[in-house]
């Protein structure tokens, strides 16, 4: 039977955690707004807004994505929502929401008619957006309750400071977000002076120093307490913004990336220049090592050693990856190059100087631009998902761009 609610919840302040991944789709951005405040005051998990009602025709790739649950505006389109929730229901076991404005007893006979579960009339308390999704926790197949085994991790590690490893980090986990589609994080562990979260223009109350301090009550929702949303649909928990020294366990690490791996489909690590981390599970779990080097005498021999020394079991989950490269730099041909890295390099970033120092200065990652190196990004990402190398220029349907 389809719920209705405005109000106060019945349980007041005892309503029970739940994650559920949360699907927001509404073309109106003040209603859609309000219901992502109303979600964002619960224990809900990950939550992404799609700006536009997607044709019937594209509900298998919006289904793909496997939310718990999709909250539907009504207001814009009350027609085609119908349609769309009855698509929703038919095609898939997440429990389809509505919400409007207005009460409207017809509306809300059609929508249960339909297949929605709840009638979310505005405003919405968070009390009452909690209820539902309790609910929603309740009923869901047990199929869907299970946690994903492990997403994919993926590292970031620089042969030497200053390589470039924060910023490539950075724009491959922004484009991995918006060329899967599916739930990506971003976690900074170059501590204490990481800058992941500066370099994407974002700020949080929180970071990566309140999951690895409180690693002993660690779970999926204390950690979707601790992220921030970027705009492009990324989560981050980056560094803490005031320097400190962190002590950090082997454990409290291991811990943070098991749980991230359980919630999210792909986790991307700024490791830094931080060897000290192979005493964690975090290069063993990793599907891809991405060793970030520029063509210099001293940074390829660190290479040389890191590989022969730290990485010569890992086989094909090394990616080397020349940052701000120049064909012949300092005289070093592709032969030595080779040589000296022992295998082929995998990627090869252009050096442009001038646009990656002008987009870290605005905080616009790299990859929203269109430039030779954010076409590079784009392909590591792309190649991750197993999207082809050279896609077909087509219209990208905007509901699937994230704000």
């Amino acid at each position: 039977m389809i719920s209705t609610s405005n109000h106060e919840s019945e349980f007041g302040s005892n309503v029970p955690s739940v994650t559920l991944s949360v699907a927001l789709i509404g073309p109106e951005q003040m209603r859609r707004s309000a219901v992502a405040m109303a979600l964002a005051g619960t224990q809900a998990g990950s939550t992404r807004e799609f700006p536009d009602y997607p044709s019937l025709d594209d509900l298998p790739q919006l289904l793909q994505q496997e939310f718990d649950v999709l909250i539907v505006d009504l207001d814009s389109n009350p027609e085609y929502a119908l349609d769309l929730v009855e698509g929703l229901c038919a095609s898939s076991t997440s429990t389809v929401m509505v919400y409007s404005a207005h009460s409207n007893s017809d509306l809300l006979v059609r929508c249960m008619r339909a297949g929605a579960r709840e009638y979310l009339t505005l405003p919405i308390a968070p009390s009452t957006m909690a209820e539902a999704l309790v609910r929603t926790s309740v009923r869901r197949p047990a199929s869907r309750s299970a946690k994903k085994a492990g997403g994919k991790l993926m590292v970031f590690l620089g042969a030497k400071g200053g390589s470039g490893v924060t910023t490539l980090a950075c724009n491959f986990a922004v484009s991995l977000a918006q060329e899967s589609g599916l739930s990506t994080l971003l976690i900074d562990l170059d501590l204490p002076l990481g800058d992941a979260a500066l370099n994407l223009g974002i700020a949080s109350e929180y970071s990566t120093f309140n999951a690895l301090q409180n690693f002993s009550r660690l779970d999926s929702n204390f950690l979707s307490k601790l992220l921030v949303k970027h705009n492009s649909g990324l989560s981050v928990l980056g560094a803490p913004g005031k320097f400190s020294q962190i002590p950090t366990t082997s454990e409290a690490i291991d811990k943070l990336l098991a749980i991230a791996r359980q919630d999210f489909d792909y986790i991307v690590v700024d490791a830094g220049t931080r060897l000290d981390l192979t005493d964690t599970a975090l290069f063993e779990r990793a599907s891809t090592i991405y060793l970030i080097a520029q063509v210099s005498i001293p940074e390829l021999r660190n290479s040389n050693r890191l590989i022969t020394e730290c990485f010569k079991l890992e086989g094909p989950k090394l990616e080397i990856v020349l940052n701000r490269y120049m064909p012949r730099s300092l005289g070093v041909d592709e032969e030595h190059i080779t040589k000296a890295l022992t295998r082929p390099a995998t990627w090869r970033i252009p050096n442009d100087y001038a646009t990656a120092r002008r987009t870290q200065n605005t905080a616009t990652p790299l990859s929203l631009e269109d430039s030779p190196i954010s076409r590079v990004i784009r392909q590591m990402a792309r190649s991750v998902c197993g999207l082809p190398e050279n896609p077909e220029k087509k219209k990208r349907f905007s509901f699937f761009a994230s704000k």
